[in-house]
């Protein structure tokens, strides 16, 4: 198995420095007469040689709607928007660290049939990626000697990462504690029955809203979302195709959110209901909600899939938005038509599924004062 990873990754080095050694002309001509998407959008990536952390706020996202329809909502990005940074990053690396720490089986895990789809991720974010995006954060570094190894330099925190991890846990833990995004690794079902079904064979989540990803490990698309409503009768059939049919070199972005009544980022439960749940809370609850502590909770979310392993990479980052600030920037109609919306959508049932019938009132009541 180490040697024909060995290989695997001897191979794909030389190929990656084929493509490097291309002039800007040859890849403006290959990325105008490709019509069909490649590996080769995974080195076509845009420096951001000035990028200034500090000075870079969060993004603002607003997708919320008067109504809510359950829909896939894709739309295509490219590789260079994967990760997207901000001057939250050094609290929030320090705190996604922290959990890594002291919670490692809540916040990451991984199947051995996953292990070459890490590795490849992993050594293509230290060794390409992340140093080629943001110069001004991490620098690659070669080792001088007759058996030269290179490391990618944290600027931020000054830790020195291995471009080639020495286990899967450790590729996933470095992953986790230097990028603020949180990375999901899906591989086809070996289940016969399943064919073009994904399985979730690894990960590493450090700002979950409300859902425990150990309990997902090895359950399929349809099962991970089975507690979502209408998830089954809209979007399974068309998220399985999509999945299956993803070609390497595209990458597709998409948006959700949701307002929550407290303002932890990492949360294993307690952001969504099932209508027993709030039958019995609904009262109770009601007088206990905090504007204070409410937010729109936001997430950013991506897909991919690997050149070499043919694994899907989905990635979200998560971002709060106090709902006080929805106010000052004179957004507060239009997110209570929202949060009305939620029940006359599609799928009503995300009135309870996102606790709507717990914070509804009073937070819509605030935002119209």
């Amino acid at each position: 198995m180490l040697l024909l990873l060995g290989l695997g990754w001897y191979l794909y080095r030389k190929i990656r420095q084929r493509r490097l050694a291309k002039t800007p002309q040859q890849h403006d001509t290959l990325e105008k007469n490709n019509a069909t998407f490649s590996e080769d959008a995974y080195y076509q990536i845009e420096p951001l040689a000035d990028f200034n952390l500090e000075g870079t706020e969060p993004l603002k996202i607003r997708p919320f709607k008067p109504k809510y329809h359950l829909t896939m909502a894709l739309e295509n990005t490219t590789i260079s928007d994967l990760v997207a940074m901000d001057n939250t990053y050094l609290t929030r690396i320090q705190l996604r660290s922290q959990l890594i720490k002291d919670r490692p089986s809540d916040v990451l895990a991984a199947n051995p049939i996953v292990g070459p789809s890490v590795h490849e991720f992993y050594t293509w974010m230290t060794s390409t990626y992340l140093p080629r995006r943001f110069p001004t954060i991490f620098k690659l570094l070669q080792s001088p000697g007759p058996s030269p190894r290179s490391s990618l330099q944290n600027l931020v925190t000054n830790e020195m990462l291995p471009t080639f991890a020495l286990s899967t846990e450790e590729a996933l833990r470095l992953l986790g504690s230097n990028v603020d995004d949180d990375f999901l690794f899906l591989l086809p079902s070996s289940d016969p029955a399943d064919e073009g079904k994904y399985r979730l064979e690894g990960f590493v989540t450090c700002f979950p809203s409300g859902f425990n990803t150990p309990k997902k490990l090895n359950l399929k698309l349809a099962d991970i979302h089975g507690p979502v409503p209408g998830y089954r009768a809209k979007i399974e059939k068309s998220m399985d195709r999509f999945f299956a049919s993803l070609p390497v070199g595209k990458i597709v972005q998409r948006v959700n959110w949701s307002v929550t009544t407290n303002t932890d980022l990492f949360c294993l439960a307690g952001n969504h209901l099932t209508e027993e749940q709030a039958n019995e809370r609904k009262d109770a609850e009601l007088e206990q909600t905090d504007i204070e502590k409410t937010v729109l909770r936001c997430e950013r979310q991506t897909l991919h899939r690997l050149p070499l392993t043919k694994a899907l990479v989905f990635a979200f980052k998560t971002y709060q938005y106090p709902i006080k600030m929805l106010k000052d920037e004179g957004s507060a109609e239009e997110l209570a038509q929202a949060i009305d919306g939620l029940g006359l959508g599609s799928v009503p049932g995300m009135t309870v599924y996102k606790r709507q019938v717990i914070w509804g009132k009073k937070v819509k009541e605030y935002l119209r004062s």
